[in-house]
């Protein structure tokens, strides 16, 4: 048979419940979040009305060359871009004189992984610098370009683990995504609003998968 607890029993179990909830909300709060430090981008439903006016062309990469898109300029001090978003992106970074970070904690939202080295990051242009060449940006002047590719506005800059960086190379939606499905919507929506910030064009297989993607965010 089983008995009601007694008094002393109950504020125990009441206690040990409390501190059951306690200890799930700090796990709660110190979990990774599904966007990172990345600026937050426009809602589904604006991306979809921005994906909606951009011009579908065909792309042509005549010309380029990531030279053409001066990148990690000085942003304050001794800090460049790069180092700029690894201090806006980490958990208890520490930096020495130079703003190089010597410690600190990564969360990689493209796969899930965490870093504790600097040097295992890239800094991700969420739209490549030749996607935008092709859509647009070979018209553009040299500041224009050096804007683009040192962008801490828009969700464009975000430190992800550098070989998953490297295979994304230059690809747009419609042919590389995100390993980590949570995250693809906060992606997508964080390109449309890149390229329609910018009046970058879409070729048709891109608009297709941004399409399909924002449909279910």
């Amino acid at each position: 048979m089983f008995r009601r607890p007694g008094f002393y029993t109950r504020r125990r179990l009441a206690t040990l419940a409390a501190l059951l909830g306690l200890t799930a909300s700090i796990a709660l709060l110190q979990s990774p979040t599904a966007s990172a430090a990345l600026p937050t981008p426009v809602s589904a439903a604006t991306a979809r009305t921005y994906l909606a006016s951009l011009t579908v062309a065909t792309e042509n990469r005549t010309g380029y060359s990531r030279d053409l898109f001066p990148h990690w300029i000085t942003i304050s001090g001794s800090c460049n871009t790069r180092e700029t978003v690894l201090k806006r992106d980490g958990s208890n970074v520490t930096t020495d004189s130079s703003c190089a970070a010597t410690s600190g904690s990564w969360y990689s939202p493209y796969d899930g992984a965490t870093w504790t080295a600097a040097s295992d990051l890239d800094i991700d242009h969420l739209v490549p610098l030749a996607e935008a060449w092709d859509s647009g940006a070979s018209k553009w002047t040299t500041a224009q370009r050096q804007a683009f590719a040192n962008d801490l506005t828009r969700p464009q800059l975000i430190a992800v683990t550098d070989n998953v960086n490297q295979a994304k190379g230059d690809q747009d939606p419609a042919t590389w995504m995100p390993s980590r499905t949570a995250y693809r919507c906060t992606y997508v929506r964080a390109w449309v609003q890149v390229k329609y910030y910018y009046n970058l064009s879409v070729d048709s297989a891109e608009k297709s998968a941004l399409q399909n993607y924002l449909a279910s965010c």
